[in-house]
């Protein structure tokens, strides 16, 4: 097997389990992110409109109420000491303010419809381009990465934005509007009144730019815990077995309360920040209330406004205000949307597997003549795994390929199948560099089974229709009958229709090993790739793998990696690698005779002893 790569972000590496996403606090350009953010809101841009519609509509009426109870105060005057009402235009100033007040209920009813519908289209966008996205990255990627950490930003961090984009684009768009109107209806009743309510704006300006800095930086470490955390129980499950038979089980407890303390202490500070903004907005909110009252009587005492006018301006300063605190007391999660925002767009932003190859290549074509000249490669710079390895592969040849542990037996199908790019050399096939072969063709032409079979939560048929999407039901038949798979496979209850659980963990090994054969044998393929194919199961269950194996086999290119010696004895050529290099290649009886490392590994392997 391949030396691990180091583990970047999400992984587990040096300084502790997934060590290096957690000196990450500094906060990201939210600037960028928010314009991409926007950019996806706005992709629907008739339901985007249709709400900003609806936003003004509440706004107006909002602006309006206020201005219909300064009228019906003003209804009541005071001479000589008497009260004098106007009941006619009383009445119709209260029935105007009540159809106002329904109507916006009305569209606020509307504005919910609206924001929910948007939310929804955004992050299925998101989730789309993300998953699209996803499914296009360099092997090297979804190897350097937590798997668990990868989930978590397609499912937590997606939901978020969700979740406030629901809450909160309906606030924004409503502040923004009711914040402009608001400021030149007031300037209207009184400059001067408005210049002393706007004073406490600045109060508000620095203190939130205080807040914002120490927020983003808690909201983008929380979900970077978030997503280490994901990672741990995604481990955690899927080895779960591992650590029941070596009894982890208070270890695994213990690093997950390390991990979920860790999380416990960011998540409070993240939220006592962001939920101390509020009340700072609510306490210079009420000082400019209290500043407005106090000069708006005296302001009144000399004549200057009428009583309605003061309490106009007065619901005036609670609506400038209230968007800026509904803004405030939102900050948390509009913080927490962007932190997870980041983190998918980083995923979309990672470099994508390239693919330069020749539209004129035909699968059809290929005969499977493999030559490895001068290949360098390394996981990790000045380390290197290959070196100036040469491998020559004639078309419909078996070649076993051989060595110890890490000696990069399985680098050389990870470079053949550009699952990782070389750092020198050339690969070709048919004389042609794997380079300047379409990606997707490259792949389709080879087929790989491998020691670990990955098998989908789906049915014994469609999971071997994996091979070849447009096969008829006949084609699978044959091809799991082939593979000597149809015999199990017809015992099952359902047959075909078996609906496989999660990884076929209700086979054994042996049968999903028999599955990936078939669905091997739908692919057809030019040239196959056997990883340690029978590794992992018993000798009479490798013995019926075996004859599968040989039939598919048969007059196609196949590279067989494997560590029993004993199933690569008829191979037309048995290449040794040691180091990262071909150290030896011959039949079986002629390494035997050479005694250099191949006659030391088989002789481990059957009698312990090494020569």
């Amino acid at each position: 097997m391949p030396p691990m790569p180091p583990i970047g972000p999400g992984g587990k590496g040096p300084g502790g389990p997934h060590g290096a996403r957690l000196t990450m606090e500094k906060p990201k350009n939210a600037k960028s992110t928010l314009k991409k953010l926007i950019s996806y809101i706005g992709k629907n841009k008739y339901l985007f409109f249709a709400l900003i519609a609806v936003m003004l509509i509440i706004t107006l009426l909002n602006l309006a109420a206020p201005a219909i109870q300064q009228i019906a105060i003003d209804c009541i005057t005071l001479t000589e000491k008497k009260f004098h009402v106007d009941f006619d235009s009383l009445v119709k100033t209260l029935i105007g303010l009540g159809v106002v007040y329904v109507f916006m209920s009305l569209f606020t009813y509307l504005q919910g419809i609206f924001s929910a519908r948007l939310s929804q289209f955004t992050v299925k966008t998101m989730r789309r381009d993300l998953f699209n996205n996803l499914v296009r990255l360099p092997i090297k990627y979804l190897d350097t990465h937590s798997h668990g950490d990868i989930m978590s930003r397609m499912t937590n961090d997606v939901e978020n934005i969700s979740t406030t984009i629901s809450q909160s684009i309906g606030s924004l768009i409503s502040g923004v509007l009711t914040i402009v109107g608001t400021v030149i209806i007031m300037l209207f009743y009184s400059p001067l009144l408005t210049l002393i309510s706007l004073s406490t704006i600045f109060l508000t300006i620095f203190i939130s730019g205080v807040l914002t800095k120490y927020m983003k930086k808690y909201f983008v470490r929380q979900q970077i815990l978030l997503g280490r955390i994901n990672g741990e129980v995604e481990e955690m499950v899927v080895g779960y077995k591992t650590v029941v038979s070596y009894s982890k089980e208070k270890d695994a407890v213990k690093d997950f309360e390390k991990m979920s303390d860790d999380l416990k202490k960011c998540g409070i500070k993240a939220q006592i920040f962001g939920g101390v903004m509020g009340p700072c907005m609510n306490v210079i909110s009420n000082f400019g209330f209290i500043l407005i009252a106090a000069f708006g009587g005296w302001f009144a005492i000399k004549g200057m406004i009428t009583i309605g006018t003061i309490q106009a301006f007065l619901l005036y300063s609670k609506q400038f205000s209230r968007p800026i605190n509904e803004i405030a007391n939102q900050f948390a999660n509009i913080q927490t949307a962007i932190a997870g925002a980041e983190r998918i767009f980083e995923v979309m932003e990672a470099d994508k597997e390239s693919d330069n190859g020749r539209a004129d290549y035909e699968i059809e074509n290929v005969k499977g003549n493999i030559c490895f000249k001068n290949i360098d490669f390394s996981y990790v710079p000045e380390k290197p795994v290959l070196k100036k390895l040469n491998l020559d592969v004639k078309a419909g040849q078996k070649i076993a390929i051989v060595g110890a542990t890490g000696s990069g037996k399985t680098t050389i199908v990870n470079l053949l199948t550009r699952f990782y790019p070389v750092d020198d050399g050339e690969i070709t096939i048919d004389g042609q560099s794997v380079y300047d072969i379409p990606k997707d063709n490259l792949r389709r032409s080879i087929a790989i089974v491998l020691q670990d079979t990955v098998l989908f939560s789906d049915t014994i048929e469609e999971n071997i229709r994996y091979g070849r999407a447009d096969a008829t039901f006949e084609e699978i038949k044959a091809a799991a009958e082939f593979a000597n798979a149809d015999e199990f496979i017809e015992r099952l209850p359902e047959g075909y229709q078996t609906v496989l659980s999660e990884g076929g963990s209700n086979l054994s090994q042996g049968q999903r090993q028999l599955l990936s054969i078939a669905r091997a044998v739908l692919a057809d393929p030019k040239i196959l790739i056997l990883d340690e194919a029978t590794s992992s199961v018993d000798t009479r269950t490798e013995m019926h793998i075996q004859s599968a194996m040989v039939a598919l086999m048969k007059n196609r290119t196949s590279l067989i990696i494997a560590h029993r010696l004993s199933t690569i004895r008829d191979s037309d050529k048995i290449v040794v690698i040691d180091g990262g290099r071909v150290v030896e290649e011959g039949s079986h009886d002629e390494l035997l005779a050479k005694k250099g490392c191949y006659y030391n590994l088989y002789q481990t392997q059957f009698s312990g002893v090494k020569t």
